[in-house]
């Protein structure tokens, strides 16, 4: 069966509207306050007050 009439571009739109991406939320290092995402470890390797993760820094060759 094919459509009575042309979908418009408002009407096609307006339906895809929630397939935008969504922005992703950083919370800052309170260490060395650099951008991070919330729950994870910082590149520092600062996670909490009681733990501090220790990272090997990558060498450059």
């Amino acid at each position: 069966m094919l459509p009575k009439k042309k979908t418009s571009k408002t009407r096609t739109r307006t339906r895809r509207s929630h397939h935008r991406l969504k922005a992703t939320n950083y919370s800052v290092c309170p260490k060395c306050s650099q951008a991070k995402l919330p729950h994870a470890a910082c590149e520092c390797g600062y996670l909490n007050p009681n733990i501090t993760l220790d990272i090997a820094k990558k060498e450059s060759s």
